[in-house]
């Protein structure tokens, strides 16, 4: 004799970790599972009788979800859209999500069943795969052609040298020293482009001493033209790390950012606001490095108010030779990332007009990368 047993459905939905809209065909909320609540970040109760779509908030949508929600009210016809852009609390989430028609009483309207899925943590680790794919690949190719550099060089600045001798001409000595000159420029370039030789020094690092140097030489460089902000953790402990790759990673990424303000002078003019650059430390919780996932890990922000990335260079902002300074030699990014990267973290940049904001995450222990 087998048992009926007498199941929950409203506790099986809010249990679900996937987050569950209910709508009625006024397109108007009926009812969110707790997930759903989290997810944006209003009560249940408080959400009740929002309009769908002013709840999704969808930004730009070619897709014309509102003729799709009403379609699949009529007709029954269910849809699913990957890696949707919706906007939560002035914030952009991608998400997965399904809608579908349900009956829950054959004498009301039938209702949309709405299943959403935020995916931000996937393409996170999926972007973070790529770019550090290519920046190895990348980063092997520049060496090969720094070496391939440097060999000619040499002879070309001891021939430079023996015909300055040979001719002993008081009036050709301006021309063979500018070949000197930029033969000496150009070998400090492919040094620089191969990176040092020098494997890390790991000890014990509370990573505000290293911030708290580059913040003192960034507010003596700038002479208060920018408005410098600390905003601390002080509960942070310390890390194994070198402490003079880490200030050299934080003054390039400082040093861009303070860059980049000075020569857009017209763009804070047109705000009515000073430039300024703010360092902030924080914990961050189950975050992917380098396809390890760790419980916690120390997030340091270098965000800047400047007119942003351009958006045709954001994507490959960490590959050598990538800049968008009139000036810059692009490899400042690149060897910055390459550091980190030594310490088993990774830098990540995100890039609008009026904020840009580089993290660097840094796990609390792990074994050191020494290539």
């Amino acid at each position: 004799m087998t048992t009926q047993l007498a199941i929950d459905y409203q506790l099986l939905v809010d249990s679900l970790s996937t987050a569950v809209l209910l709508v009625n065909e006024k397109l108007t909320v009926f009812y969110l599972n707790p997930t759903c609540e989290s997810l944006f970040d209003i009560s249940a109760l408080r959400a009740r009788n929002y309009s769908v779509l002013q709840l999704l908030e969808i930004p730009d949508d070619e897709f014309d979800t509102e003729k799709a929600l009403i379609k699949t009210l009529e007709k029954g016809q269910a849809y699913t859209r990957r890696e949707a852009i919706i906007r939560v609390n002035f914030q952009n989430i991608h998400v997965d999500y399904s809608v579908s028609r349900v009956h829950v009483d054959k004498s009301t309207a039938p209702f949309l069943l709405i299943e959403l899925n935020p995916i931000e943590r996937m393409l996170r680790i999926s972007k973070e795969e790529h770019l550090l794919q290519q920046h190895q690949v990348t980063r092997q190719l520049i060496r090969g052609v720094a070496h391939e550099i440097k060999n000619p060089l040499g002879g070309i600045r001891g021939a430079t040298q023996l015909l300055a001798r040979s001719l002993n001409d008081p009036k050709y000595n301006e021309f063979t020293e500018i070949i000197i000159n930029e033969v000496d420029r150009l070998r400090t370039l492919a040094d620089t482009m191969l990176g040092s030789r020098q494997l890390p020094s790991y000890i014990d690092v509370n990573v505000h001493e290293p911030l708290e140097r580059v913040y003192s030489l960034v507010n003596n460089q700038t002479k208060k033209k920018i408005k410098l902000v600390r905003d601390y953790d002080l509960s942070l402990p310390s890390i194994q790390a070198d402490r003079d790759q880490l200030i050299q990673v934080m003054l390039n990424v400082s040093v861009n950012a303070v860059q980049a303000m000075l020569e857009n002078k017209a763009f804070y003019h047109e705000r009515d606001q000073p430039p300024q650059l703010t360092f902030r430390t924080r914990i961050q919780r189950l975050v992917t490095i380098n396809n390890v996932l760790h419980r916690s890990a120390i997030r340091i922000d270098i965000e800047d108010n400047g007119p942003g990335i351009p958006a045709d260079i954001l994507e490959a902002v960490f590959y050598p030779l990538v800049t968008g300074r009139a000036n810059g030699t692009g490899l400042g990014l690149s060897i910055a990332q390459n550091i980190i990267h030594q310490h088993n973290g990774v830098i990540v940049c995100q890039s609008v007009s009026g904020k840009t904001t580089f993290s660097l995450y840094l796990p609390w222990e792990s074994k050191h990368v020494t290539k």
